[in-house]
């Protein structure tokens, strides 16, 4: 069975579902994804936001250990202990200010920047910090903080246990770059140095520490308390922070699968290749140990401006999917009631719709068989309760057609022989109107031959004219002659133009300057004295045109115009260039008596004018429209409300020529 052989009813259903099906399907789809990206944007945007509160915290610590180290290097009896080298007392003090504020390492150099006193290990041997460039900055002068790596021998100087802190085996890590590397023994501090001044502001020496990042949890649990406050999802929690040391985890709240802080895992190959090689933020979705999170990370940069590690702070991505997918089980329920609830009023409807159907479809059966008698029952006033109406008086109808079908077939000869004559008389219309279009070209010829003779006997007459006195009863003949030699020359070189028109000579000029030029050849004419004529320009972008043949198109129009209105008017001209439509447009409306209906379509005919007989040739705005033509424009008229017509000249914009 096909689907051209199902019955209507099953066809407008399998069509209404099929329709539904196809419309709920790419609804689906698209209303999943805008939930998908508009939950994601969410996340991104707060992520953003996380990352910007980790880096305040970040910097606040820093703060604090620049802020302690500044202070205790203001400190006078520090200035005296280093100046009088009493290194017993200065290790005393500073030891309790180091295990007071909980730094890791507190030293202080002398103005070479070797070591004096080590609070730490004071039996270690002393070493040069002068290459240090916290150290090297604080013996010019001032207070200097930043991030910087520290290797294993200047940890294990400091202390063993601090080596130990430091040194961290690099685990593997899904999606992390390949890497040789199996052990990490350099270590992160965030430290500070300050100047040490005596009173006659020579730079004794440089008071410098930190704190040891690798393992030491403080800043990130920080973050994870103040920005998210410890909140779960399914017994896992949602943000996480941590401190990398290159692409390596030193210091982090995110959990591995055992529950442990994931300590010794890297970043994954595209947020090394964005954050550590290219040094730009990453703000997206990102594969972090063993889960997907919403994640931004930041470079972080050493005093001298290297990037060393990164800081990142994530969401898990699983709650926002999981609200996604609940929206959308929603929204597919919501949708499949209606789908059920549409369908079911589909049966109904199509029930009530083919019935009637059917029963006409009996009816034709009826009648193709002979009964013209049968008719169908109207049981409703909509549209198909209109054509059962219709099929019955269609069904009288064809018993009135049956009776007159043979008083048809008697008259139909005689309407063939009709026929065959209208045939007949067009034909010879056609020939007709080809001998016309002949004898256009013959005389289009003959206009050719005969001005040189028409020039000859105007000259001629003119001077005769002007030897004759006036008071001569021959001047008023010899007048005329003039009078109507002008004429007959006049509609010779009209038709001359016509029939050959010239090529237009194209130059880049202002449409603008065109018209004024037309109108300063006009306006102290005596049919423009009473003539008020306005001018709305628009910036107009200069063309290529024919300047003399534009300006005979716009006098022809201009003068047509004063005539329409007989002298007594206002003539308005609008020009403005419209981008979008492609055409710069000129507009001319009258106040006169505008055009008739049967008028309009005859307009640019050859020798068609309303003028009297004498006063046009009918062939201005044919010569106009052929100008125009070969500019690739257009001529268009209307009749304005409340009287007065419209003539609007289009030039094309999108030429190759044009001057944006």
């Amino acid at each position: 069975m096909t689907f051209q052989t199902l019955s209507l009813r099953r066809k407008l259903l399998f069509t209404f579902v099929a329709v539904i099906v196809i419309g709920g399907l790419a609804s689906l789809l698209v209303g999943s994804r805008l939930v998908r990206e508009t939950l994601i944007s969410q996340a991104q945007s707060k992520v953003r936001h996380d990352l910007s509160a980790a880096r305040m915290v970040f910097d606040e610590k820093l703060k604090d250990i620049r802020d302690l180290i500044g202070v205790t290097a203001a400190r006078e009896g520090l200035r005296e202990a280093v100046s009088s080298g009493r290194v017993d007392t200065l290790h005393r003090y500073l030891n309790r200010v180091r295990m007071d504020s909980g730094l890791d390492t507190l030293n202080v150099t002398d103005n070479a920047g070797r070591i004096l006193v080590r609070t730490r290990r004071p039996e270690a041997p002393s070493d040069d910090l002068s290459s240090d460039d916290l150290v090297r900055r604080a013996l010019r002068g001032g207070l200097h903080s930043g991030v910087q790596i520290i290797s294993r021998e200047e940890l294990l100087r400091e202390g063993e246990d601090l080596a130990v802190r430091a040194r961290i085996n690099i685990l593997p890590t899904p999606r992390a770059a390949d890497q040789a590397k199996t052990v990490e023994t350099s270590g992160m501090m965030l430290r500070a140095a300050a100047a040490l001044q005596g009173e006659d502001g020579r730079i004794l020496g440089a008071l410098c520490g930190g704190i040891l990042i690798n393992r030491n949890y403080e800043i990130v649990d920080r973050v994870k308390e103040l920005v998210y406050k410890g909140e779960r999802y399914k017994g896992r929690e949602i943000g996480t922070a941590t401190i990398f040391q290159n692409d390596l985890r030193i210091s982090t709240n995110v959990r591995n699968r055992n529950g442990d802080r994931a300590v010794g895992t890297r970043v994954s190959r595209q947020v090394r290749e964005a954050v550590l090689v290219r040094g730009r933020p990453w703000i997206d979705r990102a594969f972090v140990v063993n889960d997907w999170y919403i994640t931004a990370y930041e470079p972080l940069r050493n005093p001298e401006g290297d990037i060393i590690g990164v800081l990142y702070v994530g969401l898990l991505e699983k709650p926002y999917l999981d609200t996604a997918a609940r929206v959308m089980s929603a929204f597919i329920l919501l949708a499949g009631l209606c789908v059920l609830f549409l369908l079911l009023m589909l049966f109904l409807i199509t029930g009530r719709i083919t019935k009637p159907l059917r029963n006409i479809a009996v009816a034709t059966q009826e009648i193709a068989r002979g009964d013209l008698s049968h008719r169908v029952k109207v049981e409703s006033r909509d549209e198909v309760g209109r054509l059962a109406d219709s099929f019955n008086r269609m069904t009288d109808n064809l018993e009135k057609a049956n009776e007159s079908l043979l008083e048809w077939t008697r008259t139909l000869e005689k309407r063939v022989e009709e026929r065959t004559r209208e045939l007949q008389e067009a034909q010879a219309g056609l020939v007709q109107s080809e001998k016309l279009a002949s004898l256009g070209k013959l005389a289009a010829g003959i206009a050719h031959e005969i001005n040189n003779p028409l020039g000859g006997i105007l000259i001629y007459s003119h001077l005769t004219l002007e030897d004759t006195p006036q008071d001569s009863p021959a001047y008023e003949n010899l007048r005329k002659i003039v009078k109507e030699t002008t004429r007959c020359k006049n509609i010779v070189r009209g038709l001359l133009e016509f029939a050959r028109p010239k090529d237009p000579e194209m130059i880049l000029t202002s449409v603008a300057d065109i018209i004024e030029k037309a109108l300063a050849l006009l306006e102290r004419q005596t049919l423009f004295q009473n003539i008020v004529i306005r001018k709305d320009f628009a910036p107009l972008p200069r063309l290529v045109v024919d300047v003399a043949q534009l300006q005979q198109v716009f006098m022809n129009i201009i003068i047509n115009a004063a005539e329409a209105m007989a002298g007594r008017g206002t003539l308005t001209i609008r020009a403005a260039a419209d981008k979008k439509a492609g055409w710069l447009s000129v507009e001319f409306i009258d106040t006169g008596h505008g055009i008739k209906p049967e008028d309009r379509e005859r307009l640019f005919d050859p020798f068609f004018t309303t003028k009297e007989v004498g006063r046009g040739t009918g062939l201005g705005l044919s010569i106009s429209y052929s100008i125009i033509k070969k500019h690739s424009g257009k001529i268009l008229v209307r009749n304005e409300q409340g009287g007065g017509a419209v003539f609007s000249v289009l030039l094309p914009l999108n030429r190759a020529k044009v001057e944006e």
